[in-house]
C-alpha cells in the first residue's frame, strides 16, 4: 500500500509549491503512522510531519486546522514552514521545526486534512481499524493511565471527522484490521 501512495502522489503534478503533499488521516490506533513511514521509505529525503505533536494537548484538536495551514502556506509560496512542536510530558510548547519546501511531506496523524489545506494535498489517505482494535493499540502504545483522555479524544475526532466528512474526501482509504 505504502508504495501505491507514493508512486501516486509522485507522478502527479506538485501541490505544494514545488513539492507534494499526503495527507494520512484516520482515528487514532488506526496505523496512520505505520504508513506515514512505510511510505517514506520509498521517496528518499521525505520529510514526515505527525500532526499530534502540533497540538496544543489533548483538547488541541479544533485548533490543529490552523496550525497545519499556518505550516503549509509558505511551503505552498516555496518558502519553508515552520511548527511548533507540543512536549506532550511537560505540557507545554518545546520548541519550533522547519519543513523545507520541495519533495514530498507526509502529514500523518488525526485531522492532518482539512477544507483549509485541501487544494494543497496530493493526495489523501485514510486508514481504518475496528474501535476495539484501536483503542488496544492506544493503550499498549500510550499506557492505560491515558485511557480517561483516549475516551474524550475519541468523542472528539468524531465529532471533526463527521463535521468535515475526511473519510468521503480520501483518495484511498486503508484498513488496517488484519
Amino acid at each position: 500500500m505504502a508504495r501505491e501512495v507514493a508512486d501516486r502522489v509522485m507522478s502527479a503534478p506538485p501541490t505544494l509549491g514545488p513539492g507534494r503533499l499526503v495527507c494520512v488521516d484516520g482515528p487514532a490506533g488506526s496505523g496512520k503512522t505505520t504508513l506515514a513511514a512505510a511510505i517514506a521509505e520509498f521517496v528518499p529525503g521525505t520529510q514526515v510531519v505527525h500532526t499530534d505533536e502540533l497540538l496544543e494537548g489533548w483538547r488541541g484538536l479544533p485548533g490543529l486546522a490552523g496550525s497545519v495551514a499556518a505550516l503549509l502556506a509558505p511551503l505552498a509560496a516555496g518558502e519553508a514552514g515552520h511548527w511548533r512542536c507540543w512536549d506532550w510530558h511537560a505540557d507545554g510548547w518545546a520548541g519550533t521545526h522547519a519543513v523545507r519546501p520541495g519533495g514530498l511531506l507526509v502529514l500523518d496523524g488525526v485531522g492532518s486534512w482539512s477544507p483549509a489545506v485541501a487544494d494543497l494535498v496530493g493526495l489523501l489517505v485514510w486508514v481504518e481499524a475496528e474501535p476495539s482494535l484501536r483503542l488496544a493499540r492506544g493503550i499498549a502504545r500510550d499506557g492505560e493511565a491515558l485511557q480517561p483522555h483516549m475516551a474524550q479524544w475519541r468523542l472528539d475526532e468524531d465529532d471533526l471527522f463527521a463535521r468535515l466528512r475526511t473519510r468521503e474526501h480520501a483518495d484511498l482509504v486503508v484498513p488496517t484490521d488484519d
